[in-house]
Order: structure tokens, then sequence, then C-alpha cells
């Protein structure tokens, strides 16, 4: 009998994910997610071969980004920009067109993807992959995910429902 390759054991599933929609979400929530924890939890779970990790780029930062290319992400790094508003300075590192880009790159090597964010910029592009069958899940921080999202409810995951699985554990 021969598999076809719509069978969810031969589908290449690759993960899009938005590394400070997911960080800051997770935080919103009063946790801290363990990103080594939750690549093994998107392997395990959707059997994803590829995650694309979108994150800003600052000096002073490699200790983590090695840490997170040893846990298995591929980065994508985007230039940040500092704004200072009056003693405080805020990094801002908007990932949102370097995930849509790769993830065209790429649409000829997966047959699902998994978007990693709740921000509605992604809209189109979820849309769109839906609209092809190529949208395998959408997974959200928290339940305060963009209300242009909601059409997608029934590919929608919230990280809580697992969060026994990634949570960072406190060191003892």
């Amino acid at each position: 009998m021969k598999i076809s390759k719509t069978s969810k054991q031969t589908q290449t599933v690759y993960a899009f994910i938005d590394s400070q929609n997911l960080n800051l979400g997770v935080k919103s929530s009063g946790w801290t997610l363990d990103f080594k924890e939750f690549l093994n939890y998107l392997r395990t779970k959707y059997a994803v071969s590829k995650a694309y990790l979108f994150i800003g780029y600052m000096n002073g930062n490699t200790g983590l980004y090695t840490f997170l290319q040893q846990a298995g992400y591929i980065l994508v790094f985007k230039p940040t920009l500092e704004r200072k508003e009056g003693e405080k300075v805020f990094v801002k590192g908007n990932v949102d067109a370097e995930l849509v880009l790769h993830t065209m790159i790429e649409w000829k090597n997966f047959d699902k993807a998994i978007i990693v964010s709740g921000d509605g910029d992604f809209h189109c592009l979820i849309e769109y992959l839906e609209n092809n069958k190529k949208l395998e899940k959408v997974i959200a921080p928290n339940r305060k995910y963009s209300s242009l999202l909601r059409k997608f409810a029934n590919k929608i995951v919230l990280v809580n429902l697992f969060r026994d699985k990634v949570e960072k554990k406190k060191a003892k």
C-alpha cells in the first residue's frame, strides 16, 4: 500500500515563529516559555522538521542566539531600532515582513505551516495558507490574539493549553 503525500506521517511541516509576540504574549500571562521545550513540543505534536525563529538582533545577545540555534531553531534576524522616551529606552525589531517573506520563500519546501503569533498583521498570510490548504495551525501566545484571526478559530491553539510541557522551570 502506497502512502499518499497527504498522510500526516509524510507531510513536511515548518513552523514560522514571531519570537517577540510569543515571548511577550506568554509573559503577559504570568509565566516564562522554555524555548527548547517549545521546539520539542512542536516536533513531537506536529512533526515540525524546520522551525524558523524571527528575532530582532541586538549586540550582546550572542549567548541567547547560540542557545536557540543549538536548540534547533533557524534564526532569522531583523535589525533593531532604539527609541528613547524620557529615561526609558525601547527596542523595536518588527519581524512581520521577514516572517511573511520567508514563509513564501520556503513555500515549495513544506506541505503544512504553523504560524506562531497572535498578531493580526499575519492575517493575509494565514488566509493565503488556509486557502491553499497549507495551514496546519496558528499557535497564539494567549487569549488576546487579534480579532482579525478569529475566522481561523478552528486552527488556533493557545500556548496555555500545553503550558505544562513548555514552561520554564524555576531554578531551585
